[in-house]
């Protein structure tokens, strides 16, 4: 592990081609053998990174190019798992920032640019998807400036170098001119322009924790980046907890990265990205160092979360039949183990020992960890989201979002006015030429809660939406609750057919005629703003005329598909959504059943 040694993040906004272009990079290395079948997205190793397209968990590899190993830490794009952006730039000593020639710079690329300025970071500029139509990439090197100016950016980083290209056709060039055959203008970026680690191998040992893993044969692992020092394998070492505490210990296996591969080493010296074992108890940020001279390096810190939701044990008629792992033990330990990976989650009890206040960066954040839990087969309840309030100043402040909304021309109007009532202030407004204009907003936090699904249905599937945290700002008035009445179900049963056709004209459905319902169970959306209890169980009285299946030529309408995501923002405050390996069903809190 002598080589010369670059470490190198790779940040942009969600879809912009990261893990694209890490492909590219792994594959014009020498990585794979020939012949090899490599998958798409082959960094995107998670099930939930493979269906939903983005970047969840930050990921280490390396490359060889020119006698150097190349460090290659691939980033999450989306706000929500900025905790993920936050810890890894701390290994890092550049970065390349990916943005794409058609969009430009969009919110999440000023939030995860905003943090490697922060650093210090000198970015690379890659200018993506080059051979797309109406891909404009002087325009967007001019933006990526702009943006860096308006972040504060010193001179050394305004004068950064760019290039052009294409992920997934796998060439960079260093002008708009000629035609890209590979990505050796990019490695030789990466070389000439982002700076070897600084660090002195002769100093006591710093390790800093920033990733954590599990092995069933090595229990925890840490990764991490050797700030000073060398670490040896079979050496002891310290651990200095967040508390200060100093935990002594063995490394009992030392491993770094090529390529995808993980590989037994001996040593490895400062600058260099490890994985080790030996210390269950290591949690992220904290220090691993010479346990003769302990010294701890700065915590890492991530910003604080802004949505917050109740977790609580399955209390509805049809709990326990599902899940695997249904009890608060279960679920209280299945949190707090989150804690340990996911720095930007909070987990604290609730008001009964059934409840926990689980906070976190946002409904996708929130999302993920909910979606993962119930695949592993737990069965529990979930509340609307709430955004979290502060108190700056002795005056009470509230998040705010900047949302970018990319919108056919047909939507525009509706989209303003739905905003304007969601108390979102228009800055900017840019009309393309391909009949879609580009809106961005202010907007507070708990104005976006619930709005997805009304972006959809206005722009009939045809809008893209995305949003990143801006400031606190004082709070702001009453925003307009949701929409109409929700359609519940007036006994425990099985949904007929018949009951549902009759009651038709009442609202839309969400379940179809054979689904297992229950009291106070939600069945479907209202078309007036109160709420309606209904008999969906109800059969058709037989006679000797009648057959059963008599009159079922008519279809019914399609139900509205209530994903988790669309659940979670359906619900309203005297809701649940609840969640097992099996189902995602809504209903309304028993207590204010019991009420009416």
């Amino acid at each position: 592990m002598s080589l010369p040694i670059r470490n190198v993040a790779i940040i942009a906004h969600v879809d912009h081609g990261k893990t694209t272009l890490v492909d590219a990079l792994l594959k014009q290395s020498g990585t794979f053998r020939e012949g090899e079948e490599v998958p798409d997205c082959v960094m995107d190793s998670n099930a939930l990174e493979r269906e939903r397209g983005i970047t969840i968990l930050s990921k280490n590899t390396a490359v060889h190019y020119k006698e150097t190993l190349i460090n290659i830490v691939d980033t999450p794009g989306h706000a929500d798992f900025g905790g993920e952006v936050e810890r890894v730039l701390g290994m890092v000593d550049g970065c390349l920032l990916i943005v794409d020639a058609n969009e430009g710079p969009m919110p999440q690329t000023r939030f995860v640019l905003k943090k490697a300025l922060e650093k210090g970071l000198r970015p690379i500029v890659f200018v993506n998807k080059i051979d797309r139509p109406q891909a404009n990439p002087h325009g967007a090197v001019d933006k990526v400036l702009d943006l860096f100016l308006e972040l504060g950016a010193d001179d050394d980083q305004c004068d950064f170098p760019y290039l052009f290209g294409s992920g997934l056709s796998g060439y960079a060039k260093n002008t708009i001119e000629g035609e890209g055959t590979d990505l050796l203008p990019l490695f030789n970026a990466i070389l000439e322009h982002v700076p070897p680690p600084v660090g002195d191998p002769e100093k006591s040992l710093q390790l800093q924790v920033t990733t954590l893993d599990y092995s069933e044969y090595l229990g925890r692992i840490v990764i991490g980046k050797i700030h000073n020092g060398t670490i040896r394998m079979g050496q002891q070492a310290a651990l200095i907890t967040e508390s200060g505490a100093i935990v002594k210990g063995k490394v009992t296996k030392l491993l770094g990265f090529d390529g995808l591969k993980r590989v037994e080493i001996e040593s490895a010296s400062a600058g260099n990205i490890v994985a080790m074992a030996g210390f269950a108890d290591a949690n992220i940020g904290e220090t691993i160092t010479d346990p003769n001279d302990p010294q701890a390096l700065p915590l890492i810190k991530v910003d604080e979360p802004t949505l917050q939701m109740t977790f609580s044990v399955n209390d509805s008629p049809f709990a326990g039949q599902e899940g695997t792992f249904v009890t608060s033990r279960q679920v209280r330990d299945r949190l707090m183990r989150e804690l340990e990976t996911n720095v930007a989650l909070r987990v604290e009890e609730g008001d009964t020992p059934d409840k926990f206040l689980v906070s976190g960066r946002g409904e996708l954040h929130l999302g993920i960890l909910i979606e993962t839990m119930r695949r592993e087969g737990y069965e529990f309840q979930v509340s609307q989201p709430k955004v979290i309030y502060r108190e700056i100043n002795g005056q009470p402040c509230e998040p705010y979002e900047t949302l970018v909304l990319d919108v056919p021309e047909s939507g525009v109007g509706s989209c303003i006015e739905r905003l304007g009532q969601r108390r979102g202030e228009m800055q900017d407004m840019l009309v393309g030429g391909n009949g879609r204009t580009q809106l961005e907003f202010t907007i507070p936090a708990r104005g976006l809660v619930g709005f997805r699904g009304d972006f959809m249905r206005m722009t009939r599937g045809d809008g893209i939406m995305n949003h990143s945290f801006l400031d606190y700002r004082p709070l702001g008035g009453d925003i307009e609750a949701r929409r109409n009445g929700v359609l519940t179900s007036f006994e425990e049963g099985v949904a007929t057919y018949y009951a549902m056709q009759n009651a038709e004209d009442r609202g839309v459905f969400f379940i179809t005629p054979g689904t297992k319902v229950y009291k106070g169970m939600i069945v479907g959306e209202h078309n007036r703003s109160q709420d309606l209890e209904l008999n969906v169980c109800k059969t058709k009285q037989l006679t000797n005329h009648r057959a059963s299946g008599g009159e079922e030529l008519v279809q019914l309408q399609a139900p509205v598909d209530m994903s988790l995501e669309r659940a979670l923002e359906y619900i309203g405050p005297d809701e649940l959504v609840e969640v097992t390996p099996e189902s995602i069903r809504l209903r309304k809190i028993a207590k204010k059943l019991a009420k009416r």
